[in-house]
């Protein structure tokens, strides 16, 4: 077996809405191979995945796989349950999986995922076990095991962020994550809000600079009245004995600007103690503190937004004895604890040996070889940090009143939007000014694990908090609609983003020939994928955003967006069939369907009544439609409207829209420049499709006819598609059409414009079916009173002359003599040709592949021919 490609598909995909991995994998002379063939195969698997026993398959109870496996099952199909068996043994839980042919012994393998790292690691593991098995070679099934979890731990975000995360998406409210770590964008556009762990975009630079320099911290609390402990800057060890001297003992020892406990010596009462803890400090910082030991509890206080949240008591790591374990042992079977992790991927963190650990214990009399009487509770650190193995204790609703107004006095001061106030206290009952209690730190981008996995007490809602001081008017609104089809894509697009920004929105958009920002190009070529997709969503000056959708990037990498608010099928007519699966227009209608799929609840999915495709997309859609025609009496339209529902059309030369027996008059066809006063029919449809998801995402109307009034086909709004120059004698038309429907449509809307003659400049993509470019070239022949074929300078992987010899027969099929056609491969050269020949009353339909160079020629085969530009229309 080879694998092709191995690929995270993050967002709703043509598989499933959710995440998936697809492997693309060639089984070679596995292709019609059962694996009862292989004696010992299934027996030798089961063996290193008993699990798979207990999957369903298409059995829908467990055990159906099995039964498979008995009676003979495909490679490919073994491959994703293997892959799926072992995420689950590494800790995720995952049902979802499918195998099918691309082409020969070529199948796109899928299933999804909880952790992408992890998930790609075991798509590749499958094939290794698989090919393992078949060559006899014995594999470690636990070590594999073990690196995919420690793969998914090192990868998944943390409890605090996870948890935070959970409430935005509680909120409908999406959310990217930006590399590895936990940096997480919520919402899109101008609307989005950023945080990293509980740091979010609100917290100022300087007041995490403030909380990290414990000093600065205690001078500012300090001025402003609040108790904090005495201590001094030191940076020897004689300067260390020195400053606890003169504070008196006990003292603390830590680093000026350390974090989660590490490298804090508390309790320190002697000389040589206050040395060993100053070089333990000095592995953190160059800075150390020595300052007073606060006698009480130790206790956490979450302030956010300036208000208190929740309060625990934090309880140093400890084991209690048993009279038979050493304190090693016992500190061993406390890890073995499943919601202890490494480091904060889990509820509580194991518990680590260190130097501080030996100090904390030599001091009470111990080694980590003494075994403590059975109840005694020995203490390992005097720090309660969970991040040191420590727990808590919710006391949210002991706290006084005095104490809260603290904490928030606190939180103002350093000026964090979100705070954990470490307080030392006989009890946080009592208020600190009335006990000798103190504010020992203040912490930026505080954890929040003992707020919501307390050991004891009541879980507190510190994740929702921080998720409503982010959103605090409630879930942003942000217009977002994408476009598929086959025909009309970009138009679509483009009338849609006028509408948008007409209605006083700042406007992302991508379509096939950029990437624009309220107007303004960012990035040049196609740009119908995702990744131009997310570059529109992640910009924080957009306020709504219009993609292109296109076939492609929907197979291979699926959609940028969870949902959208309206999502457009302009059409599904033949193009593309044969390539990445499609073979037919229901495979075609099945791919683009997505589209209209991940739509919210409250949006709206816009369909072409007048396709015929359009009821196979209807069966799968759950939610509102928009169905749009030009056809008032449209059967589908007429039953839509009768049950209530929404619908856009064309009633003698009006655009109107209808929904439970209200009509109304939108704008005059002659009047929508981009129909040619109705001639150009395929603009009209775009122009309802646009209508249509504007009025969808509520738009007034007044707004929507004004923007299509304005809206033009030429150079500057919808460049490439329908452009008409105006000469002297001739006029020429440049448009994107590259398939039957777009070169009918074009052919038809020319016939109207009643020019003496119609020549034509053609040429096909290379990767579509011999017959499709047969069928090109037929209409083609069919249309035009003389031919000039040209190839695209990407051949696809046809040979020069391939292309244009397949048009060429397809127009002499259709009757166009041989004498009218003319085969030049360039296509700077075919449109110099056709202006240079091109005679009085001619109209010129130039089908280019690159528009800039297509410009570049027209313009220099002008200056050439010395033809004068009347008016561009």
């Amino acid at each position: 077996m080879e694998i092709v490609e191995i690929r995270a598909m993050d967002g709703p995909n043509i598989y499933s809405p959710k995440s998936i991995i697809k492997m693309t994998v060639d089984v070679k002379e596995l292709e019609n191979v059962a694996t009862r063939e292989i004696p010992g195969f299934n027996k030798a698997l089961l063996s290193y995945l008993p699990g798979l026993s207990d999957h369903k398959c298409c059995f829908n109870r467990p055990g159906g796989f099995l039964i498979r496996l008995e009676e003979g099952t495909y490679f490919p199909h073994v491959l994703e349950h293997v892959a799926i068996e072992l995420l689950n043994l590494s800790g995720q839980d995952i049902n979802f999986g499918k195998a099918r042919r691309l082409k020969g012994s070529v199948y796109n393998v899928v299933f999804r995922y909880e952790e992408k790292n992890s998930a790609l690691r075991a798509a590749s593991m499958a094939v290794e076990l698989l090919e393992a098995i078949l060559d006899g070679i014995p594999i470690n099934i636990e070590a594999w095991i073990f690196k995919l979890r420690e793969i998914a731990e090192s990868s998944h975000l943390g409890p605090s962020t996870q948890a935070i995360v959970d409430e935005v998406k509680k909120m409908g409210i999406p959310i990217t994550r930006i590399g590895e770590g936990s940096f997480l964008i919520f919402g899109y556009g101008a609307s989005q809000k950023r945080i990293q762990a509980t740091i979010s975009q609100n917290t100022g630079c300087l007041s995490v600079d403030i909380a990290c320099d414990k000093m600065l911290t205690k001078e500012l609390l300090s001025i402003c009245g609040i108790p904090v402990p005495y201590g001094k800057i030191v940076h020897t060890e004689a300067e260390a004995v020195k400053a606890a001297q003169n504070i008196g003992y006990p003292v603390v020892v830590k680093p000026q600007n350390g974090n989660q406990g590490k490298g804090v010596s508390l309790n320190l009462k002697k000389n040589h103690e206050v040395v060993n803890a100053f070089n333990l400090a000095k592995t953190y910082s160059h800075k150390i503190m020595v300052e007073r030991q606060i006698r009480g509890r130790h206790y956490r206080v979450l302030v956010v937004n300036g208000r208190f949240c929740c309060a625990a008591e934090r309880i140093p790591a400890h084991v209690i004895g048993d009279g038979v374990s050493s304190i090693t042992q016992l500190v061993d079977m406390v890890n073995q604890d499943p919601l202890r992790g490494e480091y904060h991927e889990k509820a509580l963190t194991k518990i680590k040996i260190d130097p501080i650990v030996k100090n904390v214990l030599a001091r009470s009399g111990y080694t980590l070889d003494s075994v403590p009487p059975k109840g005694k509770f020995v203490v390992l650190r005097e720090n309660g940090n969970l991040s040191t193995g420590g727990t808590a204790m919710d006391v949210t609703d002991e706290v006084c009143l005095e104490n809260k107004h603290l904490a928030e006095k606190v939180a103002k001061v350093i000026g964090l939007d979100i705070a954990g106030i470490d307080i030392t206290i006989e009890h946080i009952s009592i208020p600190l000014e009335k006990s000798r209690g103190a504010v020992i730190e203040v912490n930026a981008a505080p954890g929040i694990r003992m707020h919501l996995y307390p050991s004891i007490g009541k879980s507190r809602p510190a994740a929702k908090a921080i998720a409503h001081m982010l959103f605090a008017q409630g879930p942003p609104t942000f217009p977002l609609v994408a476009v598929t089809g086959t025909n009309g894509k970009t138009t679509t697009v483009r009338m849609l983003n006028h509408i948008l920004t007409t209605s006083g929105l700042k406007v992302g958009m991508t379509c096939t020939d950029g990437v624009y920002i309220n107007n303004h190009c960012i990035k040049t070529g196609d740009r119908s994928g995702p990744e131009s997709a997310r570059m529109v969503l992640l910009d924080p000056t957009v306020e709504a955003a219009v993609f292109e959708v296109a076939r492609g990037g929907l197979i291979r990498s699926g959609l940028a967006y969870e949902k959208a608010d309206v999502g457009i099928i302009t059409n599904i007519t033949e193009d593309h069939l044969g390539l990445d699966g499609i073979q037919t227009l229901e495979d075609l209608a099945f791919v683009k369907s997505l589209v209209a799929e991940q739509v919210i609840n409250t949006g709206y999915a816009v369909l072409n009544a007048d396709d015929p495709k359009t009821m196979e997309v209807v069966k799968r859609l759950k939610g509102q439609v928009i169905f749009f025609s030009l056809q008032e009496e449209n059967l589908i339209l007429r039953k839509h409207l009768s049950q209530g529902g929404r619908g856009v059309y064309v009633k003698n030369s009006v655009i109107y829209l209808e929904q439970q027996g209200k009509i109304q008059s939108l704008v005059k066809v002659k009047d929508l420049p981009c129909t040619l006063k109705g001639r150009a029919r395929h603009n009209l449809q775009n122009a309802l499709a646009a209508t249509a998801g504007a009025w969808g995402l509520n738009i007034s109307s007044k707004v929507i006819a004004k923007a299509l009034k304005e809206f033009h086909c030429d150079g500057k709004q919808n460049p490439g598609r329908m452009n008409i120059i105006s000469l002297e004698d001739i006029t020429i038309m440049l448009d994107y059409g590259h398939n039957v429907k777009s070169l009918e449509a074009i052919i038809n809307t020319g016939k109207l414009l009643r020019p003496l003659r119609m020549v034509g400049v053609i040429g096909s993509p290379g990767d579509r079916r011999n017959q499709d470019i047969i069928t090109l070239g037929s209409v083609a022949g069919k249309g035009f009173h003389r031919l000039i074929i040209k190839e695209d300078e990407n051949l696809r992987g046809r040979s020069p002359g391939e292309v244009a010899s397949l048009l060429a027969k397809g127009a002499l099929e259709a009757g166009l003599k041989r004498d009218k056609i003319d085969i030049i491969l360039k296509e700077e050269e075919a449109i110099t040709e056709s202006l240079a020949n091109a005679v009085e009353g001619d109209l010129v339909i130039i089908f280019y592949e690159n528009y800039e160079k297509s410009l570049k020629s027209i313009n220099s085969a002008m200056a050439g021919i010395k033809r004068a530009l009347v008016l561009p229309v």
